[in-house]
């Protein structure tokens, strides 16, 4: 069991090109979103389990002589499967999480109980430990953070119980486990979003997990080669909206309007798939120009989108007030509000970007200057970490 205090950061997604169509068997790219979740555990030998999320005014302890005196083997066929309903009931009896159980905030915390038995109930004892996980990341926002807090639980603890090795180096500030351990993070992290979300597509926990750009396609998620990062400004609308409705809505115009809504769905595939070719010729030399056909392609998803009825007008007004600055924006996620992506060409000048960005302000959404394409699970170095984000974990 390893004694010293760990520190990893797992990235959050968007959605470059395909929702929507991805439902119907076309291809998707996800982008890892460098807003992230770092968590911090801190071995102890006090017989306490601490669980510290600031974001959502969590704090929890149980007495590990306590948990270990629970019956967990239902936990014993945990590696793959989908937990049943009988054995999240259970959890949440060990949890002590009563009829607010559904809430995020019941959700993160029986993730984290399902991990911890899972992962450390090989251990001769349960482990005595503080985590704090905090992120920059809003939630349910469709941007993943749920997957980044599953990927650092699982690999924080995977690494505590020396499943798997710490890849940490002296003098560096984030490092990166291998391949093998990464599909471990990845299995486990998948299990702590079925706690949370019942039946995931596993795509958040692949891209928190791996990085970069994913390509998912009918369950198949694979990477791209060596994607580039690309700046971009992130803007949440704050307006709310339900996936499951607006996922309803295009399968009956589908229906209502066949010979019209399954072009629009092979158009966006095709988007997709140029999206995908222009990142793999700017992986090896990018060039001005592919930032045109990205910011083409990018009006031409959204216009799309539009037909589909996903859009909205506050989505639609994003995208003027950008365009008004020369920049290009469409939807990321489910749409009909939620969050919007505008991309930022490298020979932009930051006064221009800053002038964006309080135009978006303005309009009473919040706004990210960023990068999509970011490294996945990491473990870093305190002595590198942002002093921000060390402040956030020491709860000052």
């Amino acid at each position: 069991m390893l004694s010293e205090v760990l520190l990893v950061s797992a990235p959050g997604k968007v959605i470059l090109h395909g929702e929507h169509a991805v439902v119907h068997g076309k291809v998707a790219l996800a982008m890892a979103l460098n807003l992230r979740t770092f968590l911090r555990l801190q071995p102890h030998s006090n017989g306490k389990v601490c669980l510290n999320l600031p974001n959502i005014g969590v704090k929890r302890a149980w007495d590990v002589a306590g948990l270990q005196l629970q019956d967990t083997s239902f936990l014993e066929q945990g590696d793959a499967t989908v937990p049943t309903a009988e054995q999240v009931e259970k959890l949440k009896e060990v949890a002590g999480i009563t009829q607010d159980g559904a809430k995020p905030e019941g959700l993160a915390v029986l993730a984290f109980l399902y991990l911890y038995l899972s992962i450390c109930r090989k251990q001769r004892a349960l482990p005595s430990l503080d985590i704090t996980v905090w992120s920059q990341l809003p939630t349910g926002a469709g941007l993943g953070s749920s997957a980044a807090y599953s990927a650092c639980m699982a690999a924080a603890l995977l690494t505590m119980c020396e499943e798997i090795p710490n890849p940490q180096k002296d003098g560096v500030s984030a490092s990166r486990w291998a391949v093998k351990d990464l599909e471990l993070i990845n299995k486990w992290a998948f299990q702590g979003e079925r706690m949370i979300h019942g039946n995931p597509s596993g795509v958040d926990n692949a891209v928190s997990t791996w990085g970069g750009a994913l390509r998912f396609q009918q369950g198949k998620i694979s990477s791209l080669e060596r994607p580039l990062a690309l700046k971009i400004l992130l803007t949440n609308t704050k307006v709310p909206r339900s996936t499951k409705t607006l996922v309803a809505s295009v399968r009956s115009r589908l229906l209502k309007f066949p010979e019209i809504v399954t072009p629009l769905l092979t158009s966006i595939n095709a988007i997709s798939l140029e999206c995908e070719r222009m990142l793999g010729e700017m992986a090896v030399a990018p060039a001005p120009e592919h930032y045109l056909v990205l910011e083409e392609l990018i009006d031409m998803n959204q216009h799309h989108l539009n037909a589909l009825g996903v859009g909205h007008a506050s989505l639609d007004q994003l995208c003027r007030v950008t365009m008004a600055h020369g920049l290009h924006s469409k939807l990321t996620g489910a749409g009909g509000g939620g969050c919007g992506i505008t991309l930022l060409r490298p020979d932009l000048e930051q006064p221009e970007v800053e002038a964006t960005k309080q135009a978006l302000n303005d309009c009473g959404f919040d706004c990210w200057e960023t990068s999509i394409g970011a490294p996945g699970i990491s473990v870093h170095s305190a002595d590198f970490l942002d002093p921000s984000v060390r402040q956030a974990l020491d709860g000052l």
